[in-house]
């Protein structure tokens, strides 16, 4: 199973919060993949469709805990895949059911989709989650973290999708929308904000497997880093140390070493005897001891001079 799937299916198997949360969940539900359908006779039919069971399987569960409705499902197969309907088709049960979650008027006007968060529907804290559960579990995903760190929601129209941006944004939720073919999705790319989202779906066991992850992928960028920083600087340390020991050579061919100055002759014949030295280490090596700036000014000195000599200038 997918990490997405593996998140659907603990969500699908736990019960959170009352029925307001119950009924918040549900209309995030159909509001993402719910069909409203009128007969002739004005009867209502709401219908959802889904290739994944865990969703079918909530859905059944919410309309029975919440409404004390027993909707009808069907299985077809096309192809490889399975698709379920859930379908409540008494009337009654129907328009009360699109009441209580705030897709059709008293009038029997029917909503595009949830109005906004002001709705009664969204004005507790534990509601909103609930909303965004739903909505994640109707129509949402996530990449498996070991590849990349991306969650998003699909949604029919740039309402539903700004309705969900607006209330991720009240969690501090940097979430973007992006219109793909004919939908607007709602994504987010940081992994530590889809660690919170997941904290505020319930999903915690997908959290912990998420940022074990997370923690191993950043201990391995960290190494990675360092060892990257350290070969830079080893191998400036090796061309600087091959170009010195250069010029060195050039010097004691063309004039000779003992024409230099005592400390410049000294911390020469030390690089020619220690061309992988460090410039500490070479400090170390003289009496008395130099640091690192009073080497590394005496072999620029003496790469000075070998400039000087190339050019065909007296030293």
């Amino acid at each position: 199973m997918s990490f997405s799937g593996d998140i659907k299916e603990e969500l699908s198997t736990r019960a959170f919060g009352g029925r307001h949360c119950q009924v918040a969940e549900t209309a995030a539900i159909l509001n993402m993949c719910g069909k409203i359908s009128i007969t002739e006779n004005n009867r209502f039919l709401v219908k959802i469709q889904t290739e994944n069971l865990p969703v079918a399987r909530k859905y059944f569960t919410l309309l029975r805990k919440a409404f004390k409705i027993r909707a009808e499902v069907t299985v077809r197969k096309r192809r490889e895949a399975r698709y379920y309907s859930v379908v409540v088709c008494k009337d009654p049960e129907a328009r009360r059911l699109l009441k209580e979650t705030c897709l059709i008027s008293s009038e029997g006007d029917i909503y595009e989709y949830v109005p906004p968060v002001h709705n009664q529907l969204l004005k507790q804290n534990c509601c909103r989650r609930a909303f965004i559960r739903g909505a994640f579990l109707a129509a949402g995903s996530v990449s498996a973290p070991e590849k990349s760190y991306h969650f998003e929601i699909v949604c029919a129209s740039d309402e539903k999708a700004s309705c969900l941006k607006n209330l991720m944004e009240l969690y501090q939720i940097d979430a973007r929308i992006v219109m793909r073919k004919k939908h607007y999705v709602v994504y987010v790319k940081e992994g530590s904000q889809i660690v919170e989202l997941l904290g505020l779906m319930g999903a915690h066991v997908s959290l912990m497997q998420l940022e074990n992850v997370r923690i191993v992928k950043e201990m391995r960028n960290s190494v990675n880093r360092k060892v990257n920083c350290e070969t830079a600087n080893l191998n400036k340390t090796v061309s600087a140390a091959v170009r010195q020991t250069e010029d060195i050579r050039y010097i004691e061919d063309v004039m000779g070493l003992q024409k230099l100055t005592e400390s410049l002759e000294q911390i020469a014949r030390l690089r020619l005897e220690h061309p992988d030295a460090s410039l500490k280490e070479l400090g170390d090596m003289l009496s008395p001891k130099v640091g690192k700036s009073g080497v590394n000014h005496r072999l620029r000195k003496l790469s000075l001079i070998a400039e000087r000599l190339r050019e065909g200038k007296e030293e």
